[in-house]
Parts: C-alpha cells; structure tokens; sequence
C-alpha cells in the first residue's frame, strides 16, 4: 500500500477497498451532508473520528499526505485568525453569549465562546477534508461511476467523472517525466538556488502545453466511444462493480443508521433553528 496514490486506478485490499462503488458513494455522501448541515459539536465529532479511522483503516502513504494535510490545516487556522481580526466577539452571534478569558485591548478580547466556535469550525472542515481524502484514496474511477449511477445519476455524466479522475493520474505522470527531462537538460528548479516566481514559471511552461495536448486525447477517447455506439443504450453496467460482499450487507445497516442520524439532523436544525446551531456545553 506503499505506492497507493491519490487517485487509484487499481482497488487496494483493506475493508473499505473491498466494498462495492455504490456502497463507498452512499457513505460519503451520507457523511458529507451530515457535516455541512450542522454546526453542532455532539454530531461533527463522531463523523469526525469516523472519518480518521476510515483513513487509517487504509493504510495510505502518509509522506504523501503530510504536505496536503499541513496546507489544509495551514488555510483553515489563517482563515480563522482573519475571522479574529475582523470580529474579535465572534462567538457572541452565533453562541448568544460572551465569556472573557482575558484581553489585548478593549476591542480584541478573547472569549470561551469565540474559542469554542473556533473549535467547531476547525473539527467541520477537517473532518470534512478527511472523509473526501478517505473517499478518494478507497474508491477507483470506475467503481465511483458505477457508485453514482446506482443512486441515479445518468450514466454519461458518471462516465465524464471517471474519465477525468483517470486522466489526473496521468497528466501528473507525464508532467513528471518532461519536468526531469527539462531538469537533465540543464533547467534549474532546485528551491535553494531559483526563487518561488522562476519555478512556478518554469511549472507552467511544462503544464500548459500538458494540458492543451491532453484535450486532443479526450477528442480522440469520445471519436473511440462513439464508433463503439456508447450511448446508444439508456442503461449500462460496469465490469468494476462486483457482487454484494457479507461485508456490503453489513456496511447497508450502517449506512442506513447513518441516515436516519443525517436526516433528524436536518429536520431538527429546520424546526428548532435556534436550538440545534452552535451547541455550546456550559451554557
């Protein structure tokens, strides 16, 4: 699992890779509504630590991912000191409370509950950066097409995702390779002797004449698919989408839960929209 990459064109042999494409999409977006749609900590949490444990469970190559998670965890703790600036009582609009820690000046304060808000927030975009990360690295192009089409998704437009989900594996591939021809040829990219402007000029050049290439290939795939009468049909299968596994059975009853936790989730913030926000423990 060493060489696992963002973007897999070949399953993995964990629980999670086992599990059919429609069974991995159902979870995601289970898990994803239930995180944008609430602000409350009681239920961010468990999705959150789901989430974790469902990444883990991979086994990822996480040299891969410490740059990632460190700019998205970089983008959301800047994001929140912008928040700060702005509005340093943040927490009382949305806690309807205002508890002083301690203060710089009149203005900036810090509160229990601008902190906790801070918090939550935190916990919702991370848990929901990771269970897309988790998504991603268990699912391949095709069985996330075959995922989409079972909840009803028209089947060309899943095979327009999976097309261009395959297709980032290997543009990435190919910038590789003609970014160390380049470098063999004598153009520098090294961070201790080139500034950040050189290299990303450089960066570029490589990539923009990649991506004008890559639209003739897609030219070329959809001329191979219409000569092969794809669309003709209003349904399709997918080679991809095995049998129902004991273990696919068992994920129905969980998902299941998991939407019916989602759904009271929503009628609650809907009925009881003061109530059911920005759950504060001590007020």
């Amino acid at each position: 699992m060493d060489e696992r990459l963002f973007i897999n064109l070949i399953p993995g042999n964990t629980f999670l890779d086992k599990l059919q494409g429609k069974t991995k999409v159902r979870i995601f977006l289970i898990c994803i509504v239930a995180l944008i749609a609430t602000w409350d900590m009681r239920v961010i949490l468990p999705f959150a630590v789901l989430s974790v444990v469902g990444l883990v469970s991979l086994k990822p190559n996480w040299k891969k991912m410490w740059g990632v998670f460190a700019f998205v965890i970089a983008m959301n703790l800047f994001n929140l000191f912008l928040l700060y600036i702005i509005t340093p009582d943040y927490g009382l609009n949305v806690c309807g409370a205002s508890t002083v820690l301690f203060k710089f000046t009149d203005f900036y304060v810090v509160t229990a509950e601008t902190l906790w808000y801070f918090l939550v927030r935190f916990t919702k975009l991370m848990g929901s950066f990771i269970v897309s990360l988790t998504f991603i690295q268990c699912i391949t192009p095709s069985e996330m097409a075959a995922g989409l089409n079972s909840i009803g998704v028209p089947y060309k437009i899943c095979t327009i995702f999976s097309l261009a989900f395959r297709y980032i594996p290997d543009i990435t591939k190919d910038f590789n390779n003609i970014k160390i021809s380049m470098q063999a040829r004598g153009m520098e990219l090294d961070p201790k002797k080139t500034s950040l402007w050189e290299r990303l000029k450089q960066n570029v050049i490589i990539l923009v004449p990649l991506i004008i290439t890559s639209f003739d290939r897609v030219g070329n795939i959809a001329n191979a698919m219409d000569l092969r009468g794809y669309g003709k049909g209003k349904t399709r299968t997918y080679y991809s989408e095995h049998e129902e596994t004991s273990n696919d059975k068992k994920m129905k009853y969980f998902y299941t839960f998991l939407l019916i936790v989602t759904i009271a989730v929503i009628v609650l913030r809907i009925v009881m929209p003061g109530e059911f926000e920005v759950w504060t423990p001590w007020i």
